[in-house]
């Protein structure tokens, strides 16, 4: 049975949208997740929202609890996670408000706990495709269809903020051929894997990091306004894509049955 999973999509606990929707609060061995969660449906789907950062964006990227949010959503039984996450574009083709359908990550965090396997077993999962190719297919598709700006891959580079980078860091992050930058990604992307859940991410592009031209930054206030702007094609998206979602097998779900080593 389909359930999706869907993280930091704002302005889909709309009741117009959202049918039958109620919050429900929970709390998980690793504590309690970001925010209460809203479980509903969405065509006839069932569909469970957590709001990344709290419902106030009060929470700072490491003070995620990352492992509370995936282990609640796999306690709800999500089959499938959709994530969306704004970012700032690392190459002149990605321009702001459009979409891209990561492929690859590379981890620039320092703080985050990755896995929930922290004593007595050791998870070796595999990361060599770490988002599903399957959803990535489904959400290309869908944004074609919507006449949607979206590019079928990239490689986001997560950070540890809440700062953003420097000049001199956003130039290296182009040269180690990285297409966008966040701070939210990573560990998430990988929990989901740990948990046997399938998982994609809508990175928006914002803005153009600091690399672009001297004197040119990244505010803030600038990221909301695109975001804002961009949010109601985010929520377009979801509901074209969440109805495609089809049960079946798939190496997301079936890596972890291999990569846990230890306990006895």
């Amino acid at each position: 049975m389909i359930k999706i999973g869907i993280i930091g999509g704002s302005g889909l606990d709309n009741p117009d949208i959202l049918e039958e929707g109620r919050d429900v609060a929970v709390d998980t061995p690793y504590g309690k997740p970001s925010s209460p969660l809203k479980v509903g449906k969405i065509n006839g789907v069932e569909v469970v929202l957590l709001a990344r950062h709290g419902r106030d964006h009060s929470i700072m990227p490491t003070n995620v609890n990352n492992q509370a949010n995936i282990w609640a959503l796999r306690e709800q039984g999500c089959t499938h996670l959709l994530a969306s996450t704004a970012c700032g574009s690392l190459c002149e083709e990605i321009k702001p408000g459009d979409f891209v359908f990561v492929d690859q990550f590379i981890d620039r965090t320092t703080k985050r706990k990755q896995t929930f396997y922290e004593s007595g077993k050791v998870c070796h999962i595999p990361m060599a495709e770490p988002f599903c190719p399957k959803l990535r297919l489904i959400l290309a598709s869908a944004a074609t269809s919507l006449g949607l700006p979206f590019h079928a891959r990239g490689t986001v580079v997560t950070i540890e903020g809440p700062r953003f980078s420097t000049r001199a860091e956003s130039k290296m992050f182009q040269s180690f051929r990285a297409d966008v930058i966040n701070m939210s990604t990573v560990p998430e992307v990988v929990l989901a894997r740990e948990a046997g859940i399938c998982y994609a991410a809508v990175a928006m592009s914002t803005d153009y990091d600091c690399w672009r031209q001297a004197g040119e930054s990244v505010t803030w206030e600038e990221i909301l306004n695109v975001f804002h702007q961009n949010a109601e094609k985010v929520i377009q998206l979801f509901l074209a894509v969440i109805p495609q979602i089809k049960e079946e097998g798939c190496r997301c779900r079936e890596d972890i049955k291999t990569s846990v080593m230890g306990g006895g």
